[in-house]
């Protein structure tokens, strides 16, 4: 296999795209597309304290406790809405990490989506359907990996960081 189709085919993975301004809008998200949010991240967090014995932190360990959901089978393969719910998730531990990351709104032909969106840039997450792309095709993903590789994808356009960074 080429490079140019492991790439291609790491975009489709990894929800990773770039926005042309002729065919996607991308705009901020409102008090509506926040509140949603939050009502998704509230569900992952029930069922976290519910099954897991664990909470939301929107901290790195959310991904252990995105992991031990998924490796119990806590969610059935057809509940897309609360596996949508968990790249939500995903997707808060990314901004936290990285402070170039920002929700936003992309809107194509496709329709309406929530990404996440490098500062300054067109460029795209779409953790909201990271793992639940996988999983209603019944896989397990490694959340750890997900989450690795997507910012290894957006590393080459953060800005660079003074001083040789942290």
């Amino acid at each position: 296999m080429t490079p140019s189709v492991r790439f291609c085919i790491a975009l489709l993975l990894f929800g990773w795209l770039p926005a042309q301004a002729d065919e996607a809008e991308i705009s901020d998200f409102s008090w509506m597309d926040r509140n949603h949010m939050a009502q998704q991240v509230k569900k992952v967090d029930d069922l976290a304290r519910q099954r897991v014995g664990s909470q939301i932190r929107e901290d790195k360990s959310d991904l252990d406790t995105l992991q031990r959901i998924i490796d119990r089978d806590l969610v059935p393969q057809d509940d897309r809405l609360l596996m949508q719910a968990m790249g939500a998730v995903l997707g808060n531990v990314m901004v936290k990490e990285v402070d170039e990351l920002e929700w936003k709104v992309y809107e194509d032909e496709k329709g309406r989506s929530r990404a996440l969106c490098v500062e300054g840039t067109e460029q795209c997450l779409f953790p909201i359907t990271m793992l639940s792309r996988r999983m209603s095709v019944g896989l397990k993903p490694d959340v750890k990996k997900i989450y690795r590789d997507a910012m290894e994808m957006v590393e080459p356009l953060l800005p660079e960081q003074p001083y040789g960074g942290a």
